[in-house]
């Protein structure tokens, strides 16, 4: 035992001492802010595993939210939550000698609290949105990405099977803010209990055909299956829990007008899983005050819009530049608690010539809450005979949340960058009683 500790002693040591050697291989890759991973190239190795079809993945993003005023609960704090991701993305080409085959694991660990749940929303309705968009699924380790992706007929046919979400695929969208309604894959934050985002996978096969280097169609099969959301099924592969499958269709457009890139997608979702009506019951009866059972419908299914467009350069480099992007999405009114939502963002990269990596961003978000279920809440609050909103027993009358943001990205290396931000919230959870909220936000987001 004393040789071995000895041993890892001198190997961290050693590691230490090489961090320090300013004139150092290591010293110059590590920390270095041209190099793209904080730990550098590792003397040149790191490269040689890419070059072998091996591309290591580390990331970390951590997000702090402090309610500066408004919301339910202005007792003024901060809350931090984190997601540490560690992966491989393997090229089997070169490899193994598999043609035009890839492959990957991704392992996420989330931790923390939201500034959402208790101050911002009223925990009797919560928010729709969320300050911090890192937080959710549980404080443990999930496997968020196994598959296996083999393209045919020249690269025409491309079809990935495995262990993923719906996001990585369908109604993508980047991450470049901190609320959640500007924040990836907007029809799994609304499509209630069925369209699952990362870090969930489900087992899935997506099949896409690229019909020209413009345009693509893509179809895709999900498992449904709530249980993969319990604590504890972070690794779960089997299929029991099942309740139905989810099948997303889409179209994508990729134009490039004056070499400035743009992208389009229009898609539909259905799920196979039953799903109850948010008001009525068998007989078309309100079933708050009829006492029966809420009615079961065989599906439920929605669709989207995605629109992002770069229109400008910045001085002739085109790596600089603004971009504009909406999103909206439409769901089922017999089972979704939200019916619409839409949003208009403004990014801006490389806004200063002594700053050309950063960006400046603003968002605007509408999410609407299903009418239904506003006036099953009333029935609700009725038969019990509530009247008052500060009864603790009260079911808040939700309508619309309005989300704004406005940030700051600071490029700081290559491989880090910290994303200060101011966000308002108007109507936290669609509920008028609670007071507008505005919050602080600061995203770090590395790359190890």
């Amino acid at each position: 035992m004393k040789k071995n500790n000895s041993a890892q002693l001198i190997c961290q040591l050693s590691a230490i001492a090489a961090m320090m050697l300013a004139g150092s291989v290591h010293a110059a890759d590590a920390f270095s802010a041209d190099s793209e991973w904080m730990t550098g190239d590792w003397g040149g190795e790191r490269t040689k595993l890419i070059e072998q079809g091996i591309d290591i993945k580390m990331d970390y993003v951590g997000e702090v939210g402090g309610n500066l005023h408004g919301g339910y609960n202005n007792d003024k704090t901060a809350r931090y939550a984190d997601q540490f991701g560690l992966g491989v993305a393997l090229d089997l080409q070169k490899l193994w000698g598999w043609d035009n085959t890839q492959a990957k694991i991704q392992l996420t660990n989330r931790n923390g609290e939201n500034i959402s749940n208790d101050r911002v929303g009223d925990p009797r309705a919560g928010t729709l949105s969320s300050s911090q968009e890192v937080y959710g699924r549980g404080h443990m380790v999930r496997l968020t990405q196994l598959w296996i992706k083999h393209q045919f007929l020249d690269g025409k046919l491309d079809v990935k099977a495995g262990y993923f979400g719906e996001g990585e695929d369908f109604n993508t969208f980047p991450c470049e803010f901190q609320n959640l309604a500007f924040c990836g894959s907007q029809v799994g934050n609304w499509a209630t209990n069925i369209w699952y985002n990362w870090p969930v996978s489900q087992a899935a096969i997506r099949v896409k055909y690229n019909i020209s280097p413009e345009f693509y169609a893509q179809i895709g099969a999900y498992n449904q299956n709530p249980s993969q959301l319990e604590h504890g099924n972070g690794f779960k592969l089997s299929g029991s829990g099942t309740k139905g499958t989810v099948l997303p269709v889409e179209l994508v457009w990729l134009p490039n007008p004056n070499n400035l890139p743009g992208e389009y997608r229009v898609g539909y979702y259905k799920s196979t899983a039953s799903a109850d009506d948010v008001r009525e019951d068998d007989n078309g009866n309100d079933a708050a005050t009829s006492g029966n059972a809420y009615r079961s419908h065989s599906s439920k299914s929605g669709y989207w819009f995605v629109a992002q467009q770069q229109l400008t350069d910045h001085n002739g480099d085109k790596s600089r530049g603004l971009t504009v992007s909406a999103n909206a999405t439409f769901h089922d009114k017999d089972t979704n608690i939200v019916d619409n939502y839409q949003s208009l963002m403004f990014v801006y990269k490389g806004p200063f010539d002594a700053r050309p990596k950063d960006d400046v961003g603003i968002g605007f978000a509408r999410i609407h809450v299903n009418d239904d279920v506003k006036k099953n809440a009333e029935l609700v609050n009725a038969s019990n005979g509530v009247t008052q909103y500060e009864d603790p027993r009260f079911a808040p009358l939700r309508d619309t949340e309005y989300n704004y943001e406005i940030n700051y990205g600071f490029h700081v290396t290559n491989w880090l960058t910290v994303r200060p931000n101011l966000q308002y919230i108007t109507h936290p959870g669609g509920v008028d009683e609670v007071d507008n909220a505005l919050v602080a936000g600061l995203k770090i987001q590395s790359v190890f």
